[in-house]
């Protein structure tokens, strides 16, 4: 019982270091006057929270002692106790005792946060006690992942005349990027691919959009990142027996003759050669949306201290939505196109790119110069994404062992730079590769893979 009352001794002295300096620190008061609610206060102080904030948005100053009392005097929130109460500690909060201001925004930012998780709590019980007026218990995770996500957020613009020296800093940061093995798209987005980006590759069914992102996926477990590939089309073991043929450099018709100590002793070796992990999670078609992600990665990061460094998810069309349902009201235009923004924004939560694959429509199947108007069922798609290309296949080009990509939307680089190019594909081994003589259509007896300048990374796992 005595801890219990510390504790709220304790809260209430925070409460009226807070107030004491909303009311007579006016740049602390404009710093976090955006960012505290009344739900956060108790009692008394709630109410009078409430009285400031409403002289501040009327007069945008700070009231004095005697303007305030006037306020409350005419104020018709205080009940008798509250009002004698409020009479009470004005002095004490119209106090001048100085505190440290960098404590003080800690100490308010922590204080805000506790609450709020406090206050989410609480209504997540009469949530789950049936006793909401509007809530259901769907409403729990985003709830509470609100709560989590209080914080300070001082940033209110950029200043263009008080800010250069920023910009210029800027324009000469070294980005981080997530790095392709191969050339041309490595030429297309200034080196690979930025954190918080939404990365889309568009193809007809099966053209390549698994063998890209499973080939892009091996190329950054053997440059030593974390990978998280996520599917919804195929097996949990169907996508591992793609990168397998991948980066064992065995042809995908000839992992199943390999024997069981060849086998694991080719993929010990990859792992001495690399620090980077690749988790494969399997989802049942349109059934798993931005929140489901959010746990996997919540998950991972609590049950094996994996924290990837770049997501697949295979594919964005047949994800579902975590604000809407499919049918009923919602086109699939507003249905795709709020899929896009929710992962975009689990990239920006998680500061990594995600890249995904989306269908051609039946026209942009057979054409040879797809836009971006050939994105099936909603255009909302492209206006999310940071990159999109489409991969394109022809009879010719199957026979010259390549597929044509073509750029059509471009946040990195100047879309017209390398708009059309072609790459290497060699499907039994699920591999892409720079091709040196592609431009002009050289074809030779030299394997097909071997052309490429990445092969080195593959040399070590070859069949034997």
């Amino acid at each position: 019982m005595k801890q219990l009352m510390k504790l709220i001794q304790m809260n209430h002295n925070i409460e009226q270091t807070i107030l004491r300096n909303i009311l007579t620190n006016d740049e602390f008061m404009r710093k976090v006057l955006p960012f505290v609610k009344p739900d956060y206060f108790e009692g008394v102080y709630r109410t009078l929270f409430k009285e400031v904030g409403k002289f501040v948005a009327k007069y945008n100053r700070l009231p004095t002692v005697e303007s305030f009392k006037i306020e409350i005097d005419q104020s018709t929130s205080f009940n008798d106790e509250q009002y004698s109460h409020a009479m009470e500690i004005l002095p004490n909060i119209f106090g001048t005792e100085k505190v440290d201001s960098a404590w003080l925004e800690d100490t308010t930012e922590k204080w805000c946060q506790d609450r709020a998780i406090h206050n989410a709590i609480m209504e997540s019980i009469s949530i789950i006690d049936g006793k909401h007026g509007s809530l259901t218990k769907n409403a729990l995770p985003d709830l509470l992942q609100k709560a989590l996500a209080v914080s300070f957020d001082t940033n209110i613009g950029h200043d263009y005349i008080e800010n250069v020296e920023q910009r210029y800093d800027f324009y000469h940061d070294q980005v981080e990027r997530m790095a392709f093995d191969l050339d041309y798209f490595n030429r297309i987005t200034k080196g690979g691919l930025p954190n918080k980006t939404l990365n889309v590759a568009l193809a007809g069914t099966g053209v390549g959009k698994s063998l890209f992102m499973c080939h892009v996926a091996g190329g950054a477990l053997s440059m030593g990142k974390n990978v998280l590939y996520i599917t919804m089309e195929m097996a949990e073991e169907r996508i591992a027996e793609r990168i397998d043929a991948n980066l064992l450099g065995i042809p995908m018709d000839q992992l199943e003759s390999i024997s069981k100590p060849m086998l694991t002793s080719k993929v010990q070796d990859l792992a001495r050669k690399t620090s980077g992990k690749l988790i494969i999670k399997e989802y049942p078609t349109g059934s798993a949306n931005a929140n489901n992600f959010r746990a996997l990665l919540n998950e991972l990061k609590l049950k094996k201290n994996f924290v990837p460094d770049l997501i697949f998810i295979d594919y964005l069309n047949i994800c579902s939505s975590a604000r809407m349902k499919a049918g009923g009201n919602v086109n699939s235009y507003t249905l795709i196109k709020a899929i896009a923004e929710e992962l975009r924004g689990l990239a920006v939560e998680f500061n990594l790119p995600i890249v995904t694959a989306t269908q051609t429509t039946r026209s942009g199947f057979s054409s040879s110069d797809p836009g971006l108007e050939d994105t099936s069922e909603s255009f909302g798609l492209p206006a999310t994404a940071d990159l999109m290309f489409a991969l394109v296949s022809s009879e010719e080009l199957e026979s010259l062992g390549q597929v044509m990509v073509k750029q059509l939307k471009n946040r990195y680089n100047d879309l017209n730079k390398h708009k059309r190019f072609v790459i290497g594909i060699d499907k039994s081994r699920m591999r892409l590769y720079d091709a040196d003589n592609a431009e002009e259509g050289v074809v030779d007896d030299t394997p097909a893979f071997d052309k490429s300048k990445i092969n080195n990374r593959f040399n070590d796992f070859k069949m034997e």
